[in-house]
């Protein structure tokens, strides 16, 4: 008689949780279809405000949903008040820098930017990746208009050394890094007292590569503080 008396009581409880839940539903799907008419009678607010809006509604999701991952937080900014950093090595030669113009033009800029907040000029932002995009956006009419004057950012706050690191495996990533340019800001981690294990697992590099890489560009200078082992991992 107890087994069946809880039994009910556990349904019970699932009935009225089954409801509450459908009764929240509603709430938000109610609040949503006032939402949508709100913003449909809000359409021809200066973009400004429409900016201010979208942004708030993206921040808003990116907590609700809580996944770790910035592109799911895409911000609208002044284009002037992105910068480029001062270490990326990516180069883009004049061709494919006209591919990229053309495919931003055709397509429309389809990866946000990702930037880091300037610390020493609040509402500024640093480049960490997507520095020729950016500069597609600023310097060419017709996408800078496209745009209203504002580029699509996620943002990756890291210390500087750690955006280095970001900045580095994203051009990798593509296989456009270039040693040379890569040797600098591996000097640069060295003067940030990375140690070479720490550069070799934060760059995704085996031991022989960073080896190659001291070789290649001459960097004996900044590795003389410590010998090479091929027994890290």
């Amino acid at each position: 008689m107890a087994s069946a008396t809880v039994g009910s009581a556990i349904q019970a409880c699932q009935c009225l949780t089954s409801s509450w839940l459908d009764a929240e539903k509603l709430k938000l799907d109610a609040l949503f279809a006032q939402l949508e008419a709100a913003l449909e009678v809000a359409a021809g607010d200066d973009i400004a405000v429409r900016v201010e809006r979208y942004n708030r509604l993206v921040a808003m999701a990116a907590q609700h949903v809580d996944l770790p991952h910035p592109a799911l937080g895409v911000q609208l900014v002044p284009v002037e008040t992105v910068q480029g950093n001062d270490y990326n090595p990516n180069k883009v030669a004049p061709p494919e820098m006209r591919l990229l113009q053309l495919s931003i033009a055709k397509d429309g800029v389809t990866m946000p930017v990702v930037v880091a907040d300037d610390p020493a000029a609040p509402g500024e932002h640093v480049v960490v990746d997507g520095f020729h995009r950016t500069t597609v956006c600023k310097n060419v009419a017709k996408v800078r208009e496209s745009l209203a004057g504002y580029l699509p950012v996620v943002k990756l706050n890291k210390t500087i050394e750690d955006r280095i690191t970001s900045t580095v495996r994203h051009n990798i990533a593509r296989g456009s890094h270039q040693v040379e340019l890569t040797a600098k800001l591996v000097t640069a981690l060295k003067k940030h007292n990375w140690t070479n294990e720490r550069i070799g697992i934060e760059l995704g590099m085996d031991p022989d590569e960073v080896l190659r890489l001291k070789q290649i560009t001459g960097l004996a200078e900044a590795f003389a503080d410590k010998a090479f082992s091929r027994a890290w991992q």
